[in-house]
């Protein structure tokens, strides 16, 4: 194959991981914007490397023409989590979407690689629209925790350096290294709802402030700017007591001022 083939070739799989990146992401922001914990913690993705491919390829005995079918990674999506409970609800989010078709799952987390490697990986089909119309590609989906994902990333650099042939000794180390990660991973488990409470919590207040610093914005449009100055240094007094009901209580409360102005500039068009 040439340069330009090539080219030709990864071209949809370069837009296919940017609107995956994208489409997680927005996952994201809409559990933000609701106030909601998101199972999600950071998206990334890549296009596996033309070196990359051909090793596989060579590796497994892969003709050039069954390259697309057999080489389901081409196209990789990671998907960060906080806790190992969110790995199972983030699958469940990608099952149900109408956009993504499972393929099939490996879950490397009930069932630890014998390196001590653990993940869940989801190979799913995705449609991007191209210039010669839709194309139909596959994509492979990692899900892991942060704490899964830094052993896998120390892993992958070993497993390059050494060319798969890690010394003895490294690998003992590694698989301690593993066993901590599930300690890890357990110990964050046991107070996951004290640490989702609390980013929930931050989250609220993070949408209340925006919510009101807007509404003080646009009451310097309407109202007189002493009254206006009032209501800000009120805020102000309000965020220094870090009080979340208080802040609720506020924002209602202004939400009622600036919808009656809102009300009074359109009577005073008429």
């Amino acid at each position: 194959m040439d340069i330009l083939l090539w080219h030709e070739i990864l071209e949809p799989y370069d837009l296919a991981v940017k609107e995956l990146t994208v489409k997680f992401n927005h996952l994201i922001k809409e559990h933000h914007e609701k106030g909601l914990y998101s199972p999600i913690e950071s998206v990334c993705g890549r296009v596996k490397s033309v070196s990359s491919i051909l090793e596989k390829m060579q590796r497994k005995g892969i003709s050039p023409d069954d390259m697309e079918e057999q080489v389901e990674d081409i196209a990789g999506i990671r998907i960060i989590c906080q806790f190992v409970e969110d790995i199972e609800k983030v699958a469940e989010l990608i099952s149900k979407r109408s956009d993504i078709v499972i393929k099939s799952e490996k879950d490397y987390i009930k069932h630890m690689k014998d390196s001590g490697y653990r993940s869940y990986h989801l190979i799913v089909y995705y449609t991007v629209e191209t210039m010669n119309g839709p194309k139909r590609l596959q994509a492979e989906i990692q899900i892991r925790t942060m704490a899964m994902d830094f052993w896998a990333t120390i892993e992958h650099s070993l497993q390059y350096k050494y060319k798969a042939n890690i010394p003895e000794h490294i690998r003992d180390r590694l698989e301690g290294a593993a066993r901590a990660i599930i300690s890890l991973d357990n110990e964050m488990s046991s107070v996951r709802n004290e640490i989702m409470d609390a980013q929930n919590s931050s989250q609220i207040q993070r949408n209340l402030i925006t919510d009101i610093l807007n509404n003080i914005e646009n009451l310097y449009k309407l109202s007189n700017k002493r009254e206006v100055e009032k209501i800000q240094d009120e805020f102000y007094h309000i965020y220094a007591l870090n009080d979340l009901q208080e802040l609720k209580r506020f924002h209602k409360e202004l939400d009622l001022i600036a919808e009656g102005y809102r009300a009074q500039a359109i009577t005073d068009e008429l």
